[in-house]
């Protein structure tokens, strides 16, 4: 058959392209334009080869082989065929496997049946010299592409440069098409404009019981050892935290240390999170007009609903700041009574516990608890939110200045 066929270890690929534009391999550091991934890969691979594609198969490592929300997207584009191997973490790191394997079985089989002329491989492993030479003796042509290396350095095998028909390389100008490097921080998009009051609340003291080591004074006695300290074993010491957590936050108000109205020490708080709500004892409800606002699905029609995982799977990326953008949006363009988008903007910078929840549930669906221990992790947190009330701002005009701490 006079036709080509790309097959692509994303490992390596993305892998390389993150070494070379961010200066390390991690996947994390870049953001990806999979729809003109793709385009550059199939105009490239038709040109080099004079041959028509016929299509290209992504292989990548996801956890329990579950898609993830690139690969979801990947697998809907013309074309394109996605093959998952297991992610497994060992020592720390993690590593796929199962994908050299699934390129081998698929490069074989493809020269066995004859059902192409021209291969394009872009890897790097040496473990797919064996395939590459069961493809030459069956007649197809193969091309062999790399990654340009960062610093000089040499990121492929040179068995499969020795044995591949041609090579080519991806340079830079090429690679930065349809990926680029994350900002300092990891948020592709700009970070929200300043609020000076989040700075005070940053700048608060912290309560004593949110303290890794307090000072004492003449004035206080120090406290008795407890009963486990003293039978010799070893009190835990909280560690100090730079940037207090809401139960902080609570305790700060319960201390009189923010300008807030202090709240009775026996109310209860629900806690939102990407596993649902926690009740926790002790500290501050919310007040009524936050409990009175509608969330998300309530707000939503089945057909909504179908639109919205259709938008999900095709057109979201799953950067953190952005998956808050695009709940927000639903959010806001759905809501019958457009006060309670005035009264949101004024409890910055705490989102109602529902809707919060609601929020970093949303998230879990883009893999942003993948690699985490089942949490999502509190950078990606921050992001989530910040584009939640980026999103906010825009729709409301809110500029916030110095006179309103």
């Amino acid at each position: 058959m006079d036709r080509c066929i790309v097959l692509v270890d994303a490992g390596y690929l993305l892998g390389a392209a993150a070494s070379l534009l961010a200066g390390e391999p991690s996947r994390s550091r870049i953001t990806v334009d999979h729809h003109a991934l793709i385009q550059g890969l199939r105009e490239r691979a038709e040109s080099d080869t004079q041959q028509p594609l016929l299509r290209i198969y992504w292989f990548d490592g996801a956890p329990d082989r579950v898609p993830q929300p690139e690969h979801r997207r990947l697998r809907v584009m013309p074309r394109v065929t996605v093959r998952l191997g297991a992610l497994t973490r060992s020592d720390g790191r993690w590593a796929q496997k199962g994908v050299d394997a699934a390129m081998h079985a698929e490069l074989t089989e493809l020269a066995r049946n004859r059902a192409c002329s021209d291969v394009v491989l872009v890897t790097g492993d040496g473990d797919l010299l064996p395939g590459m030479m069961a493809a030459k003796e069956h007649g197809v042509a193969v091309h062999l592409w790399a990654v340009q290396a960062a610093d000089g350095d040499y990121n492929q095998s040179e068995d499969l440069v020795a044995e591949a028909d041609e090579r080519r390389v991806l340079d830079r100008a090429w690679i930065t098409k349809a990926v680029r490097a994350k900002e300092v921080g990891g948020i592709c998009a700009p970070p929200p404009a300043p609020r000076p009051e989040i700075a005070a609340i940053l700048s608060a003291p912290l309560p004593e019981s949110a303290l890794g080591a307090p000072e004492r004074t003449a004035e206080q006695p120090p406290r008795p050892a407890p009963a486990a300290a003293q039978n010799g074993a070893a009190e835990r010491v909280p560690v100090s935290k730079g940037v207090p957590t809401p139960k902080d936050l609570a305790a700060l108000r319960a201390h009189g240390t923010q300008p807030a109205a202090p709240h009775p020490p026996t109310a209860t708080l629900r806690w939102s999170s990407d596993r649902g709500w926690v009740d926790r004892p002790g500290v501050a409800s919310e007040p009524p007009e936050a409990v009175a606002m509608p969330t998300l699905a309530q707000l939503t029609t089945a057909e909504q609903r179908w639109a919205d995982r259709e938008e999900d799977i095709t057109t979201v990326g799953g950067d953190p700041y952005e998956v808050g953008q695009v709940f927000a949006r639903r959010w806001i363009s759905r809501l019958g009574d457009q006060g309670h988008l005035q009264r949101l903007s004024g409890m910055y910078p705490r989102i109602p516990h529902r809707i919060d929840g609601e929020l970093l549930r949303y998230a879990a669906r883009f893999g942003l608890l993948a690699h985490k221990d089942d949490q999502i992790d509190e950078h990606d947190r921050y992001a989530i939110r910040a584009g939640f009330w980026r999103e906010v701002d825009a729709r409301t005009g809110a500029e916030r200045t110095p006179a309103e701490e």
